[in-house]
């Protein structure tokens, strides 16, 4: 199985940027989107946003539209999340995934990765 492994997280100050990426290990075969979610501390995983490989327009989450840019490699081996006046509910542990079209999140066909750890100060 291909492994993801997201980095770029840590500490910011609140109104500053970070810049994630997500890697994979090989391949993804068969796994068309690509998405970043994020949990904030005692609540339920939420989409941040997601993008194709093939192209087209990201799709972003309401309240993250505007401060945040996913962008993905041409070769198809990593996707950034890029993220601008962060401000401190951006707290969360964040997430990159890969799914195959058609199915959704739950399906046991999706890799996630680990996560990397954002938090933002006040």
């Amino acid at each position: 199985q291909v492994q993801l492994v997201e980095s770029g997280g840590g500490l910011v100050q609140a109104g500053g940027s970070l810049r994630l990426s997500c890697t994979a290990s090989g391949r993804l075969i068969g796994r068309e989107i690509m998405a970043w979610f994020r949990q904030q501390p005692g609540k339920e995983r939420e989409l941040v946003g997601a993008i194709r490989w093939s192209g087209g327009s990201p799709y972003y989450a309401d309240s993250m539209e505007g401060r945040f840019t996913i962008s993905r490699s041409s070769d198809r081996n990593t996707m950034n999340l890029q993220m601008n006046s962060l401000k401190p509910e951006g707290t969360a542990v964040y997430y990159c995934a890969a799914a195959p079209r058609g199915s959704n999140w739950q399906d046991s066909r999706v890799y996630w990765g680990q996560g990397t750890q954002v938090t933002v100060s006040s």
